[in-house]
């Protein structure tokens, strides 16, 4: 199923196997310049009218990569399962979302022999990520919250907020009560 050296499914996996095994809504785009390794063993569900622009990487080799509907995956993005993103999700350009690590532990072993570790992001509805960010493994993005450009999240960032940095940090916050985004005073 994966020529030797590789990390991709072969030809006839991805054209006579695949179309059988994932999911892609009514009216969703996959533009014809985005890489898709996705293998049968694991999901790939891409929501109804939800795009994935060109030079983007989609790999479910460690676990489910699920897309909502009306989702926009930027251009030139990397997405790696297990991941989870909700509806009406907006990923500007070059944001890497990844759910795999790799071990380091033992130094008489190169990382890249050691055991990978995976972690779903749950990335919920209504989130806008900004140009150049990175989402770590196990990290939950609340509903309609914003991550500014360039931002590393190592942890969970809560429903209706903003985070920008790095580490990514909450710097305002969606006030019910008086209806306004309020910064966050530590």
């Amino acid at each position: 199923m994966i020529p030797a050296n590789e990390h991709r499914p072969r030809f006839w996996v991805r054209v006579f196997v695949n179309p059988f095994f994932h999911k892609r809504g009514k009216h969703a785009i996959i533009r014809n310049r985005t890489r898709l390794d996705v293998f049968p063993y694991n999901q790939f569900n891409l929501g109804q009218q939800s795009v994935i622009e060109d030079f983007s990487t989609i790999n479910n080799g460690v676990g489910h990569v699920n897309i909502g509907n009306h989702t926009i995956i930027g251009l030139g993005n990397v997405v790696i399962g297990p991941v989870n993103i909700g509806n009406d999700v907006m990923m500007a350009q070059n944001i890497v979302v990844s759910g795999l690590n790799h071990g380091y532990e033992d130094v008489s072993i190169s990382p890249r022999l050691q055991k990978e570790s995976c972690k779903q992001i749950i990335i919920c509805d209504d989130v806008w990520i900004g140009a150049n960010s990175t989402i770590t493994a196990g990290v939950t993005l609340g509903k309609h919250c914003v991550i500014g450009a360039g931002s590393v999240v190592t942890k969970d960032v809560p429903p209706f907020s903003v985070a920008v940095g790095n580490p990514a940090k909450v710097i305002k916050s969606y006030n019910t009560a008086s209806k306004q985004w309020e910064k966050v005073t530590r």
